[in-house]
């Protein structure tokens, strides 16, 4: 089995940023089919563009963009690519990486797809970061990682822990969060009180009931941003009530405009 090293895919890597134990690569996967691999470092992937099949000794997903994996490492797992342009964003973090900001690189081990969708728009911003590259690039993006592997941390830390309404609600808002919702027809779909819900649910997600919402919208935006024509358009598939409202929600998630990150897109 094939053990990729540090800053190394299967694919065109056309941009690769080292520093302070972490490596960024931004890769156009070519193969179509990878047999089982692992890899030398903990990383995670960012499908930007197209799709892929990906497996591992426990699960087979079904990654379109937007999907967000994290590998712990030597973890082994396969990928299986369409006829299309498909594009990752790897974070690779080493070992030194865990150690130098007191993280225990076995609290989190295992394949994961990582559907939270702020984790998803902290990812977003360290790419955002890294193709700006001006001169505070590098503290911010461990800032966003350490915000991400808090998350991660009590992911696992709260893993058998909740109620079963939480992960109903959560499959309920992934499927319909393009869709009017309100709290009745939510309370009534997972069989709990509104006022029980409306007072728990930041307790499990850390945020506001209509705040995950917006996160859901947003984080289907980035993925259709390069394939509409219009942000209208955008703005419609994914629930937004018009395109000022979508631009505003946007800025608001990821510090820049639809258009700004359409440009970043194309470096």
């Amino acid at each position: 089995m094939k053990n990729l090293l540090n800053g190394e895919f299967f694919g065109l890597t056309n941009q690769t940023v080292r520093f302070d134990g972490l490596t960024i690569t931004d890769t156009e996967y070519t193969h179509p089919y990878v047999d089982w691999h692992y890899h030398e470092n903990a990383y995670f992937t960012f499908l930007l563009q197209g799709n892929m099949t990906e497996g591992n000794k426990k699960e087979i997903y079904d990654c379109p963009a937007g999907t967000l994996l994290y590998h712990h490492w030597e973890d082994a797992h396969y990928n299986i690519k369409p006829d299309i342009f498909t594009r990752g964003f790897h974070l690779e973090v080493t070992e030194s990486w865990f150690e130098k900001f007191q993280i225990s690189k076995d609290s989190i081990e295992g394949s994961f797809n990582l559907k939270n969708p702020a984790l998803k728009l902290l990812m977003y911003k360290i790419f955002r970061e890294t193709k700006m590259n001006d001169s505070s690039f590098e503290i911010s993006v461990h800032e966003l990682l350490l915000n991400i592997f808090s998350e991660l941390s009590n992911k696992v830390q709260n893993t058998g822990k909740k109620p079963g309404w939480v992960n109903k609600i959560n499959e309920v808002l992934h499927e319909n969060f393009t869709e009017k919702l309100d709290l009745t027809y939510l309370s009534k779909t997972i069989d709990i009180h509104p006022v029980h819900l409306s007072r728990d649910f930041q307790k499990y997600f850390h945020c506001s009931l209509g705040t995950y919402i917006r996160k859901l919208k947003i984080n289907k935006s980035l993925t259709l941003l390069n394939t509409y024509p219009s942000l209208a358009e955008v703005a419609m598939e994914c629930g937004f009530a018009d395109q000022s409202h979508f631009i505003r929600s946007f800025k608001e998630n990821t510090g820049i405009t639809p258009l700004q990150y359409k440009h970043l897109m194309k470096k």
